[in-house]
């Protein structure tokens, strides 16, 4: 499960759709309806807010929203209606070490993106995240 802290935009259309995907099965995992990837440390940054769901739900939007705009037909009903209201801090260090795994992906995947993305030296943050001095995250598994 990756929940990218990357701006959805930057993603490659595989890429958006499996964001789609894993975030709704996030979503399912923090309103407690399975009982597998509940340890996921993917979570933890939603999880420390009062209220984990509409935290995933407003990641959700953004990713919906990226999706109409390309044309998709993600179905945004599957999104819960409760609303997070700010910020989730994320450092500058996930930021750019997501960005490096995304640039390797796309270099086996789609290269095409990978050369019109290849100007971007800083990578716009999901809309949810405010970025924030720091390293990569603990939880993150660095490759």
């Amino acid at each position: 499960m990756r929940l990218w802290t990357l701006h959805p935009k930057h993603l490659d259309a595989r890429g958006l759709v499996a964001l789609w995907r894993e975030a709704l099965l996030a979503q399912k995992v923090l309103r407690g309806a399975t009982s597998g990837y509940r340890h996921h440390p993917q979570l933890h940054r939603f999880a420390g807010t009062k209220n984990p769901p509409s935290a995933l739900a407003a990641y959700l939007k953004a990713v919906h929203d990226e999706a109409m705009r390309r044309g998709y037909q993600f179905d945004g009903s599957k999104i819960d209606a409760r609303r997070f209201r700010g910020k989730l801090q994320e450092t500058r260090g996930q930021l750019l070490y997501e960005w490096r795994h995304l640039k390797r992906k796309l270099k086996k995947r789609d290269p095409k993106r990978l050369r019109d993305l290849s100007s971007i030296k800083i990578p716009a943050p999901h809309p949810l995240f405010k970025i924030v001095p720091g390293n990569v995250r603990d939880w993150e598994k660095v490759q």
